[in-house]
């Protein structure tokens, strides 16, 4: 039997939790590098159950159709958007989630948001070249937050900004008004959101409804000494107008985590856009969720094999 684990960038999915229960009954091979294509089908040739790191790895039904001998996925965190489940469950492959705790993502958030306003990175840059004090940075009391996405992880974010003296508003499709309330967040329109915040940082869900939410016009919107932060999902937001706006000096700058396509191609405009501060999607890279992450990996394979399946994800 044939355990393929995807992914493994940091190469510590092995020494992230105890595999015996696994290695016991079956071979496991790990794949330290993003895979697609032809070269992906032939990593997991003859697997049986194969395991993803979020959604780094996209398991549509045409990959679905070339492993025959698949019988169980099993991706870390409760849902992954990058897997076809219907085609699975249409094929007799169970497919397994995981719990997962959204502050890593919240901590990311403020690193960034910090890390932009004072142009950390720049100076750390420019300092190991010579140079001192090269940029002015952005104080954040007084300021205003925009969130576009009160969820979990906006709920967090928000509760942070009350330590920075910050004032907080927020705008979803479906936000309640008496629940921002609640929790000390201003309720706006979209439009109010974009032209008064100094810094908009993104948590929504992706979606048909999400996707290309954020585009020319508000950007455009935005004050040209205001922020933007995503650590939600890069298809959220239109990357060419966002690296435009970068390019033309209309917003300060942009801090990102997450984008279109990852890992993020070598041609991205993003990549050489100017004021940016630009992560891996490391926003749940932590060793206390890779602990929990693989081990309630084994715990979904070892009940899979012994004909309890755990945490199965339905449609």
């Amino acid at each position: 039997m044939k355990v393929t684990v995807l992914d493994d960038y940091q190469r510590v999915a092995l020494q992230s939790a105890d595999w015996s229960g696994v290695t016991a009954r079956a071979e496991i091979a790990v794949v330290d590098h993003h895979l697609d294509g032809e070269k992906l089908v032939e990593a997991l040739a003859g697997s049986e159950v194969i395991v993803l790191m979020r959604e780094r790895t996209a398991v549509p039904a045409t990959l679905l159709d070339r492993l025959p001998a698949l019988r169980l996925i099993v991706t870390t965190g409760p849902f992954n958007a990058a897997i076809d489940v219907g085609a699975a469950i249409e094929r007799g492959i169970t497919v397994c989630g995981t719990g997962g705790d959204v502050q890593p993502t919240v901590e990311l958030t403020w690193a960034l948001i910090l890390g932009l306003a004072r142009w950390v990175a720049a100076e750390d840059a420019a300092l190991r070249t010579g140079a001192w004090q090269t940029s002015v940075g952005t104080g954040l009391s007084g300021k205003t937050l925009g969130i576009v996405g009160l969820g979990r992880i906006g709920r967090r974010v928000a509760r942070i900004a009350t330590a920075f003296r910050m004032e907080t508003v927020a705008w979803s499709q479906h936000l309640d008004p008496e629940v921002a309330v609640a929790r000390g967040v201003k309720p706006v329109t979209k439009a109010e959101l974009f032209a008064s915040a100094d810094v908009v940082s993104i948590h929504l869900v992706l979606s048909a409804r999400s996707r290309g939410l954020i585009g020319r016009a508000e950007l455009e919107a935005m004050r040209p000494t205001a922020l933007l932060v995503n650590t939600s999902r890069g298809p959220i937001v239109d990357e060419d107008a966002l690296a435009e706006a970068l390019t033309q000096g209309r917003i300060a700058g942009a801090a990102l985590d997450v984008y279109g396509t990852e890992p993020l191609p070598a041609a991205s405009p993003l990549r050489s856009a100017p004021r940016t501060l630009l992560t891996p999607h490391i926003g749940y890279v932590t060793s206390d969720s890779y602990s929990q992450f693989y081990g309630e990996v084994v715990q979904d394979i070892v009940a899979f094999w012994d004909g309890s399946p755990i945490r199965v994800i339905e449609l």
